[in-house]
Order: C-alpha cells, then sequence, then structure tokens
C-alpha cells in the first residue's frame, strides 16, 4: 500500500551500523525509501538513519530492511538504560588489528624498499609476515566486500578487498610459480609503467601497506568522528542525575531526575545541578548558565524567577518547581535540534551522495580497463596489474561522505556550547545570502521590559527623597510602569517603607500616604485634579522626554510637584555593539516595531540604526508583509523575534533568529535559535554559519580533486598501490581533521 497524505506518519531514528563508506549509507537510504510510505535520510558521519514510516510499516520491517541489505539497525538506548559498551571499547577491534597491521607491514615495506634487507630468503619472511595482514587486519574489509557480493552491491570495502587480495593473490603465484621464490633475487621498488612481463615481482609491500594505511585512516577518522560529537554527546550528559524533592510533609528524599514531573517542588543547594525547568518558589542566588548560553556572568534569580535545568546554583539554597520534564525541557530541545541538524543533508551533499553510490562500479570498471589497457600495449602483466590495483585503492568515496555530515557536527556541536542552534545544512545557504538583517524591537533591541531611566528633581529635593516615597506607592501597583519605578528604588535604596490609604486612579496614576506624606504619582493631569502644576524645569523634562519616546511620571506629595521620572523600555547594553557587527558582515540592519516613530527613531538613534531604516506603528499581523516586501524589493531577508507575534516574520524571512528567551512559537518557526538573549549573539550565529559552510564547501572540493587528480596519475601507472592506499586514508583524515578547525570557533570580543 502507498501511504497519501492524510495517512499518519511517525518518525523514528536507527542507529546504523556495518557502514564503512558513504556508498554504503546511499545504499541504505535507497532500499529504506522503497519501502511503501517510507521517507529516510542515512547520515554516514553519525551512523544514524533519520525515518517517516506510516500505514502498516513497522520499526521491525525498517529493521530487517537494513539487515537485509547487509548492516544492522536498532532503534537507539533511551536514556535510562545503561550504555552496553564505551567508546573505547569500540574503537578496540580497529585499534587491535591496526597494530597487527602496522607491526606487521613496516618490515615487510623497508624489505621491498631497500635492496640492502633483501637477504637470502627475504620473500619469504615478507610472505610470513604479510599474511595475517592480509587475512586477519584486514578481514573487516574482505567480510563487508562478500556480504555486499551477496546482495549484489560494491563499496568502498569491495575495491580494498579486491586490491589488497589481488596483490597477495599475484605475490603467491609468483613465489611459487615464478621466480620470485629463487635465492638471491631482488625487489626493485619501481613507480613506471616500463616491468618487463614482471613475473618475478611481488606485491605483498602494497597489500600489507595499503591494508595499514587503510586501517589507520578508519582508526583516526572514527576517532575524529567520535570528537566531531562530542558536543552533543557533553550536552545531553549536562543535565543532573538526581535530584532533592520536598514532600508535603516538608521532608526531603532524593530520586531519580526521570521520576520528576511537573508539579514537583525540589531544592537545589550551592554548587548543584537544578535538576529541570522550573520557578523559583523560595530563595534566592545566582545561577551559572554558561554551560547552555555561553553567557559567563552569573544570572540572580529570586522567588517568581524561571530557572532552566542543567544550570548550576553558585549561590544559596533555592527551591524550585518543576514546570518541564523530561522531553519538554529546553535541554532536551537544544539537544533534539542540534542532533536534528546534524542528521540533516545539504544539496551540495546530495550530490556527493548520489556520486557515490555508483562510484565503486565506475571505478571497478576504469580499473578492468586500466589493466586490459597497458596489457594491450605490450606493458607486461605486472605493470598492468600495477596499475589496476592503484585505480582499485586510491578511489575513495569516503571523503565525499564525510565532508558535509562532519563539518555539520562540529559547527552545530560548537554552536550549542554558545547558546546557538542551528536547525539544519539548508539554513547555513541562507546565511551566506543575506543583505538585510530585520530586528523586532521590543525584547530584541530593548530589555522588554519598562525601566526607571531617570529622575528629574525641583530645587532643594532630594532624589533619594523622590524615589523613597515614590517608589514606596508604585510598589504597592502591579502595573508595568510602576513595576519599573518600584525596582528603580529598590535597587538604590535596598528597602522602602509601606504606604497607607494606597488608592489606584484609573488611567491616572496612584495615591496614598507614606510616613505622613500625601504623596500622588502618575499623568500631570493627576495633578491637575488636586490644584498642583509643574515647575518650568520639570516641564521641560517632561517635554524632552516624550520627544524621546519615552514615559514622563509626575511625582508630588505635601500639595507640591517635586518630580518627573522617566521610564521606558531600555536598550539593551549590548545592542548598539551587535548592530556595528553586522554592519561588519555585510548586513543592513533595519528596526521594526510596533510602537510609535517617535519611540523608535529614539531607540534607532541609541544603536546606531539610521532613521530611514525604521519601519514604525507597524500591526503584529502586517510583520511578515513587511518581510515579503523588502524580499520584493530584491533582498535577501534575516528577522530576528522572540514573540509570538514574530512568527509569522520569522517564518517568511530567507533566514529566521529566534531569541531564546522569547515564545516556543518564535523559536519553532525560526532557522537560528539564540539561547541567550543577546542580539551580539545573532552576528556570531551567522559568522558561524557561515565558516560551517566554507568548511562544508572546502572538504567536497578537496575530496572531489582528490579523485578527479588521483585517478588518472593511478591508470596512468604513476602511482604504487601502496602510495595510493596511503593517500585514500589521507583524504578521509583530512576532511575530518579540517572540520574539526571549527571547534577552534570563538564568540567576538
Amino acid at each position: 500500500m502507498t501511504t497519501t497524505a492524510s495517512d499518519p506518519t511517525t518518525e523514528v531514528e536507527l542507529a546504523i551500523g556495518g557502514m564503512t563508506c558513504a556508498s554504503c549509507a546511499a545504499r541504505i537510504e535507497k532500499k529504506l525509501n522503497r519501502m511503501d510510505g517510507v521517507t529516510a535520510t542515512v547520515n554516514y558521519a553519525t551512523e544514524k538513519a533519520k525515518v517517516s514510516y506510516g500505514g502498516d510499516v513497522s520499526v521491525q520491517d525498517l529493521i530487517t530492511t537494513v539487515e537485509a541489505t547487509g548492516y544492522t539497525a536498532q532503534e537507539p538506548l533511551r536514556e535510562e538504560e545503561p550504555e552496553s559498551r564505551d567508546e573505547h571499547d569500540e574503537l578496540r577491534p580497529l585499534r587491535d588489528r591496526l597494530i597487527t597491521a602496522v607491526t606487521l607491514a613496516v618490515p615487510v615495506v623497508a624489505m621491498a624498499m631497500i635492496p640492502a634487507l633483501q637477504f637470502e630468503y627475504w620473500q619469504w619472511l615478507s610472505l610470513t609476515l604479510a599474511a595475517p595482514v592480509v587475512t586477519y587486519a584486514a578481514w573487516p574489509f574482505h567480510k563487508a566486500a562478500f556480504t555486499n557480493l551477496r546482495h549484489g552491491a560494491a563499496t568502498m570495502d569491495t575495491l580494498i578487498s579486491v586490491g589488497t587480495s589481488a596483490a597477495f593473490i599475484w605475490s603467491l603465484w609468483a613465489l611459487f610459480l615464478g621466480t620470485a621464490g629463487e635465492p638471491g633475487m631482488t625487489h626493485p621498488f619501481e613507480l613506471t609503467i616500463a616491468r618487463g612481463d614482471g613475473s618475478g615481482n611481488i606485491y605483498l609491500e602494497a597489500a600489507a601497506g595499503v591494508t595499514a594505511f587503510i586501517l589507520a585512516g578508519r582508526y583516526f577518522e572514527a576517532r575524529s568522528k567520535r570528537k566531531a560529537g562530542a558536543a552533543l554527546k557533553a550536552l545531553l550528559e549536562l543535565g543532573a542525575k538526581d535530584v532533592t524533592v520536598l514532600g508535603d510533609d516538608g521532608r526531603e528524599r532524593t530520586i531519580s531526575v526521570s521520576e520528576l514531573k511537573v508539579g514537583t517542588r525540589f531544592v537545589v543547594r550551592p554548587g548543584e545541578k537544578i535538576a529541570t525547568d522550573g520557578t523559583v518558589v523560595e530563595g534566592s542566588s545566582a545561577v551559572d548558565a554558561s554551560m547552555l548560553t555561553g553567557e559567563s556572568v552569573p544570572i540572580e534569580v529570586a522567588q517568581g524567577d524561571p530557572v532552566t535545568g542543567a544550570t548550576i546554583n553558585a549561590g544559596g539554597r533555592l527551591v524550585v518547581q518543576a514546570t518541564r520534564v523530561g522531553a519538554d525541557t529546553q535541554l532536551a530541545r537544544m539537544a533534539r535540534l542540534v542532533e536534528d541538524a546534524q542528521n540533516g543533508k545539504a544539496a551540495a551533499q546530495r550530490l556527493a551522495d548520489r556520486i557515490s553510490a555508483v562510484f565503486v562500479p565506475i571505478v571497478i570498471a576504469l580499473a578492468l580497463g586500466t589493466l586490459g589497457f597497458w596489457l594491450g600495449n605490450g606493458a607486461g602483466t605486472a605493470a598492468a596489474f600495477t596499475a589496476g590495483v592503484a585505480v582499485l585503492i586510491i578511489a575513495c568515496p569516503c571523503a565525499l561522505g564525510l565532508a558535509t555530515p562532519t563539518a555539520l557536527m562540529v559547527g552545530t556541536g560548537r554552536g550549542a556550547q554558545l547558546g546557538i542552534l542551528i536547525k539544519g545544512p539548508e539554513v547555513l545557504e541562507s546565511t551566506r545570502k543575506v543583505d538585510t538583517i530585520v530586528l523586532d524591537k521590543t525584547g530584541t533591541v530593548t530589555t522588554g521590559r519598562m525601566t526607571l531611566l531617570a529622575v528629574h528633581t525641583a530645587d532643594n529635593t532630594d532624589e533619594a527623597e523622590v524615589l523613597r516615597l515614590a517608589g514606596a506607592l508604585e510598589h504597592a501597583s502591579e502595573h508595568p510602569i510602576a513595576r519599573a519605578v518600584a525596582d528603580g528604588a529598590l535597587e538604590k535604596l535596598g528597602s522602602l517603607p509601606t504606604p497607607e490609604d494606597f488608592a489606584n486612579v484609573p488611567g491616572l496614576g496612584v495615591q496614598g500616604i507614606v510616613d505622613g506624606h500625601a504623596v500622588l504619582v502618575g499623568r500631570e493631569r493627576l495633578l491637575k485634579e488636586w490644584a498642583m502644576a509643574l515647575p518650568t524645569d520639570l516641564a521641560r523634562a517632561k517635554s524632552e522626554a516624550e520627544a524621546s519616546g519615552r514615559t514622563a511620571i509626575a511625582v508630588a506629595w505635601d500639595g507640591e510637584a517635586r518630580a518627573v521620572l522617566e521610564v521606558a523600555d531600555a536598550v539593551k547594553e549590548t545592542s548598539a555593539e551587535a548592530i556595528r557587527r553586522l554592519r561588519a558582515l555585510g548586513l543592513t540592519p533595519i528596526l521594526l516595531t510596533g510602537d510609535n516613530r517617535a519611540v523608535a527613531e529614539a531607540v534607532a538613534r541609541e544603536v546606531g540604526i539610521a532613521p530611514e531604516d525604521v519601519i514604525a506603528e507597524v500591526l503584529p499581523q502586517d510583520k511578515a508583509d513587511v518581510v515579503k516586501r523588502l524580499q520584493g524589493e530584491g533582498r535577501s531577508v534575516a528577522m530576528v523575534g522572540d514573540g509570538v507575534n514574530d512568527a509569522a516574520a520569522l517564518a517568511q524571512a530567507d533566514l529566521g533568529l529566534a531569541m531564546g528567551t522569547g515564545t516556543d512559537a518564535a523559536i519553532e518557526a525560526g532557522d537560528l535559535t539564540l539561547v541567550r538573549g543577546d542580539l551580539r549573539v545573532a552576528a556570531d550565529a551567522i559568522r558561524l554559519s557561515r565558516r560551517t559552510l566554507g568548511t562544508i564547501r572546502s572538504n567536497l572540493f578537496w575530496a572531489f580533486a582528490y579523485n578527479v587528480a588521483a585517478l588518472p596519475l593511478a591508470a596512468a601507472g604513476l602511482l604504487n598501490p601502496m602510495i595510493a592506499g596511503a593517500a585514500m586514508a589521507f583524504s578521509s583524515v583530512f576532511v575530518v581533521g579540517n572540520s574539526l578547525r571549527l571547534r577552534s570557533f570563538r564568540a567576538a570580543d
């Protein structure tokens, strides 16, 4: 049956075993995609298959299909299941074979290359040393080649197995039936075609050396791949394992984090990790969130503040009520986003995969053609054989298969460490093209909360007294402007008196008695109702504040106007620097807001955005239309936002950057998530994405260039098979090593 669009689909991730090159991944992907209702992507570097399936297909059907192709598949272990073995154990068989191959191959190669070491019967010692290398050490290649043959397929292992086996069998024939075993015979290390019939030549050094080089390449490649994924593994291991919960009776008990439920209260002592996302219900402390956000400065939290799981309590004792657990936590969502990105494939990598799928049969045909060509031209059996084997050995689709995923693994992992989540490889291409970046004002360029910015006092009035009386009165109100005044007063004074006869005057302000003073705080109209007027200097301060887009609040007590307070949504301290960095990347910043133009232009001036690049008084539902209009002008647009009303614009933009401090809707709509609410991270995210894309492109270039240059040299008889094996192994290690350079990426100072 064929699954229709209306059929429900399920996603599963399978751990794939037995893949040795990109053509293996291409074969598995092709087999899975031939199943009805199945869409699969197989990643050679991460050794995982991401599969969507529906209809009558089950997970077991998927596993059976993979196994029928000659590989293994299983669902990854859940967090609560213990790992069956560590990564060192997984590498041990490969390391043991490598040690054996190197130990035995070195003297074989030395005797072949250095005539002084070629004592009587040296060929037989070479055979004795090379035999375990070609059989035991190279066994994984032979086993994989045989498995592929049973399924009518050919992979990189086929080339290695055929090449090394041919060299070994030829040597056996020469030793036992030719002249190579005669005492005193030498073995010239020749790299040219002119070798006569070569019946006495042996290629044990090629068989043993190629095996050792390729095993070395596989081993270092495997280790490098693990390093490439180390950031994600570290991210997954950040969370706490146990947690101390508070029962209804107030008693503490320790349970596993997996047993936590939403609403449970738990204790976090100084130095402990916060077990899960929650809200502080008791205590205050500084929280170190650097492992999640990249922000080195601890965050002060108190009752009512949200906290994130896996961050560290650096100060006092906290009691936290869990709001998200398990897969819903920010840490789990971050890990999921990073892993999804690492499993994705860029368009260039899909092309490389298609090439890898047909590469091996083409190489085998080319090797046979090379053999026939040199035989037909009278170059001799040995010369023709050397060229054919070199063609088999030099060809390597592994580098092509590793080019994109290793760079993605390292780039996305490094991004996660810096508080930057890249959703997938398609995002990288978008970062290269964007030339305009639209910035939502509230919560992105500004803090998103009202802040007390200035206090203007009348003659002979003390600023501290203004803050004490006005702050005390406003502290009794929940209005955002009142909270800004109260918080500003508390920050400077530390404590405030309690007001009496507090009353809220709708639309005008508040009034009450503080320390025996009749205090009014609010609009100028409130003062006029009590027959008070602002002095000239305060009236001027009020007018200037309002012209700058700020809110001006009058303060009076005992029948006299005493001060004007300026309150506004404050610009983040880092926003101006962020704008400079974005401009340095070749982007034109545009400020987008629903506020009036005066407010918007005041903010723009403060951060360095030109007035003509301010788009104000835009309704939330119209933000996406603004992005569409800019795109219609030929611009490639990035959008930075954090609210629900930004989600449509983020989705419409060529590149959406969602502030992780914002809403879930905005984060889901964005292509890049900035875990920290710092606009400078947007510039770092674009730099990292561009650097990762550049690494992918350089990897693909060298992988293609290697094969384009090496195959003709091998076919021309200019490469010894052993050197070909070394070059092939180096190409894969080079690609992975080039990707690992992304680990050194640093956020701009």
